[in-house]
């Protein structure tokens, strides 16, 4: 099954419209027990990420009524979504707050965001900010971009290439396994900064833009990586798992690098995974 220019309108328009009446309404606005904690004190949700969700939900398969729909809130409920991703001919992975923890903090850097996968490839993408009012969109084979609400579009495209201690990235540590965590962490000097946004949606953004130069996660749950690795693909950069294999949306684990190019990645590789 495709999915065009026509479908990717609509499930932008769709997110749109669902962070204004859903998202934005309850930002900083968000009344006693409005905020609960899910797997642990770190892992929150909000009744505005519920009801997004079930928003997006709707609106998805009123237009593609066959599709599976995979999202954040709906698999804490029913892991077993999970596993129709990969034979599915078209399935949606919604984040309907990406950056749960700044918008509880009442901190403007979150995201709406989706991404289509037929038969287990991403093709399509976007993250949009509810703040800024602008998305981020990738179509695979057809590149990315950055559209306003009036049409305007800026081609996005990654950083160049740098040398090791010349890049700037964001890095989520939590995650990673003890040991590994302690090597990666004691090799960030070689880099030149780390940032963190407590936000895959804007550090993906940025990457795509070329205001980053790389990426390091471990946890690979789709509604986070789905969107953003397809729009830092279709901006000119390569993703790998540690391991070097690619990535996969039906993949949850074994880690994930995203660099402007194969050389860059395996720089990073060596250098924060390997200390050589």
């Amino acid at each position: 099954m495709p999915f065009n220019h026509q479908d990717l309108t609509y499930l932008t328009t769709l997110l749109r419209d669902v962070a204004r009446a859903e998202v934005m309404p309850r930002f900083r606005n968000l009344g006693p027990g409005a905020v609960r904690t899910k797997a642990d004190a770190l892992d929150l949700v909000t009744e505005a990420d519920e009801a997004a969700e079930t928003a997006i939900a709707a609106g998805l398969l009123h237009r593609f009524p066959a599709a599976v729909v995979v999202g954040e809130e709906a698999t804490a409920a029913d892991p077993s979504l999970l596993g129709r991703l990969a034979d599915a001919d078209l399935a949606f992975v919604v984040d309907p707050i990406d950056g749960t923890a700044n918008f509880a903090d009442g901190l403007p850097l979150f995201a709406v965001m989706a991404a289509a996968v037929v038969r287990g490839e991403v093709v399509a993408a976007v993250i949009h900010d509810p703040v800024g009012d602008d998305c981020a969109l990738a179509l695979r084979g057809e590149g990315a971009w950055r559209e306003t609400p009036d049409g305007r579009r800026e081609t996005l495209r990654v950083a160049a290439p740098a040398p090791v201690e010349g890049m700037i990235g964001c890095m989520s540590w939590r995650f990673l396994p003890p040991a590994q965590r302690a090597l990666v962490c004691a090799n960030l000097p070689r880099v030149a900064a780390i940032w963190g946004f407590r936000c895959a949606g804007h550090e993906y953004r940025m990457a795509a833009a070329g205001r980053l130069h790389f990426l390091l996660f471990n946890r690979l749950y789709p509604w986070d990586h789905a969107p953003g690795c397809l729009l830092h693909c279709e901006a000119g950069g390569y993703a790998a798992a540690f391991d070097g294999t690619p990535y996969r949306p039906t993949r949850f684990d074994g880690g994930l690098l995203v660099a402007p190019d194969k050389a860059s990645w395996q720089a990073l590789r060596d250098a924060l995974l390997e200390g050589r």
